[in-house]
């Protein structure tokens, strides 16, 4: 029975793991509610520092405007642009979206308030930045630009919007556009640089996303919450609100892209693949407490007098939706983060996508990839079940040693062998069922945890998200049912100890699922119903044997 204890051991340390990090997470300071009106929540104190420095450009010229020179100045005028998806906020002072609503999702179900990414609010503060940096007539993104209006709707049969604001000093004309297209939560953003002078200018955009320390994680289910960057050679990296504390980011590469991701959604700045930039993170300060930028800028541009040059960048504001990303760019698909179970849990979220394709419902789409992960591993375990219930068939055999040999532990190990010998039974082959369904276990959890497309999906009857707990342990209590009547069919461990053990897991197991997604407590009654099943004809095929 020692694999059974080894078996109890993995169960409980995976229970404890979950429990503990989301203990940590749950301690960390929360993000406090957004405040509606965009006017009167901008803010108040603007950080100066937060405008690159002239060490954190990529061939930059030593002229470059330093942080200390930065003359930020707060304004009142916005414009609003709804697409179909998107109900965003462009503050003119900067060019920089400063609010951004999702409009396909909910807060709450059923609720009219949307899930806000870009903020304005002080406590919660979150935007998207940019800017030019140049030894004469460049934009930051504290400049005043001139919009020519302060609303843009996607009409019916309209397929894109393009906001201008225009910016002039010293003859030097900079456009800022942004295009929204129907459907798409990816925004073109264009620089236009126009040299008036008579002397050639020269200079790098920025951009970055800035915000406030926020946790998107919920008690007993941690998500990372952050900043990441992926390049060719690094691969897709974290840079944590700790990390750029400790130590500012400071890396040039080409096709890569910088974000700051949580729970479902993401904010991502792409640039061209052909570009190089300078990636870069720091912590600014504000009497809000601390704010968390990452950005790039971008190699030196020369414009000759008379001459047009452009900037270009993508922005993606919106839900992590895993086939959208990765036609965007390379990597950006590694945001949807199934964490170290990758190599399972991806296989599992595109089979889930599929079998939802075909049957229309996520909760009927998680029964089906049970019962096909079922068959998959079908043959080991009816050898497993076979065991166990030849197993039990001989325990009666097994008790009688202890009442016969009394304390002889060694002689006891031994005439157990024997009995196992002669029946042809293997102790161990009993517990791989157990063993196997683990990483499975874990590898299904993270792809429906990360699966946006399960937020706020409904099932039958009383379910109607599948992305939260059971708001009436209804189905964690017959998970529980299930472990108990599955043990029933299970030979009994000869340790009283362990036996008691065994008898608390359904009731640990079942409080545990009261806090997970029930979609993932819809696969565990699943699978343990159809191992009942299993195991029930195999044990009564052994006995009659």
């Amino acid at each position: 029975m020692d694999n059974l204890r080894i078996v109890l051991y993995v169960a409980l340390a995976l229970v404890g793991v979950q429990i503990y990090s989301a203990w940590q997470e749950e301690h960390k300071p929360q993000e406090q509610a957004a405040v509606q009106s965009i006017n009167a929540d901008m803010p108040t104190a603007p950080i100066a520092a937060d405008v690159p420095e002239a060490n954190q450009v990529v061939e930059s010229s030593s002229g470059l405007p330093q942080a200390e020179t930065a003359a930020p100045v707060i304004s009142t005028a916005t414009v609003r642009v709804v697409t179909d998806v998107l109900d965003i906020i462009i503050d003119t002072k900067g060019g920089n979206i400063v609010q951004t609503n999702l409009l396909d999702y909910p807060q709450e179900l059923g609720s009219e308030n949307t899930i806000r990414l870009q903020n304005s609010s002080n406590s919660g503060f979150y935007a998207v930045q940019s800017g030019l940096l140049a030894k004469a007539g460049a934009p930051n993104h504290y400049a005043q630009f001139d919009a020519q209006q302060t609303e843009y709707v996607l009409a019916d049969g309209q397929d894109s919007i393009t906001v201008p604001l225009s910016w002039e000093e010293n003859g030097i004309q900079v456009t800022k556009l942004y295009s929204f297209k129907r459907g798409d939560y990816l925004i073109d953003q264009t620089f236009q640089v126009k040299n008036n002078t008579q002397q050639e200018w020269a200079g790098n955009q920025y951009r970055q996303i800035q915000r406030s320390e926020v946790d998107d994680s919920t008690p007993f289910i941690y998500t990372y919450t952050g900043g990441v960057y992926y390049n060719e050679e690094d691969k897709y990296e974290k840079v944590e609100y700790g990390d750029m504390e400790d130590e500012n980011l400071n890396k040039s590469f080409d096709k890569g892209w910088t974000a700051m991701i949580q729970h479902y959604f993401m904010t991502a700045l792409v640039p061209s693949a052909t570009e190089t930039n300078k990636y870069y993170s720091k912590v600014v300060e504000s009497e809000y407490g601390k704010r968390y930028v990452m950005g790039l800028t971008s190699t030196k541009k020369k414009v000759a007098p008379a001459e047009t040059a452009e900037f270009k960048t993508e922005i993606y504001i919106g839900p992590k939706i895993l086939d959208r990303l990765e036609v965007i760019a390379p990597g950006l698909e590694l945001a949807v983060d199934f964490g170290m179970l990758t190599i399972i849990s991806k296989p599992m979220y595109i089979a889930l996508n599929w079998i939802h394709s075909v049957v229309g419902n996520w909760g009927w789409a998680i029964v089906l990839l049970t019962v096909g992960l079922k068959m998959l591993f079908f043959p080991l375990a009816n050898a497993s079940y076979k065991s166990m219930a030849k197993m039990k068939k001989v325990m009666p055999e097994v008790q009688k040693l202890k009442e016969k040999y009394g304390d002889d532990k060694q002689r006891i190990a031994k005439e157990q062998m024997a009995i196992f010998q002669k029946n042809k039974v293997n102790p161990a082959a009993g517990c791989f069922p157990m063993l196997i369904q683990m990483p499975v276990f874990m590898g299904l959890y993270w792809a429906l945890l990360e699966s946006v497309e399960l937020r706020q999906a409904p099932f039958i009857l009383w379910i109607n998200d599948l992305s939260i707990a059971d708001p009436y342990f209804i189905l964690p209590v017959i998970m529980g049912a299930s472990m108990f009547l599955q043990q029933k069919l299970n030979p009994p461990p000869a340790d009283p100890m362990q036996a008691k053990m065994m008898q608390m897991m359904p009731i640990m197991f079942s409080v545990f699922f009261f806090f997970l997604p029930v979609g993932l407590v819809l696969y565990s009654v699943t699978n343990n119903t159809l191992s009942i099943i299993q195991q029930y004809v195999i044990t009564k095929r052994i006995e009659n044997e």
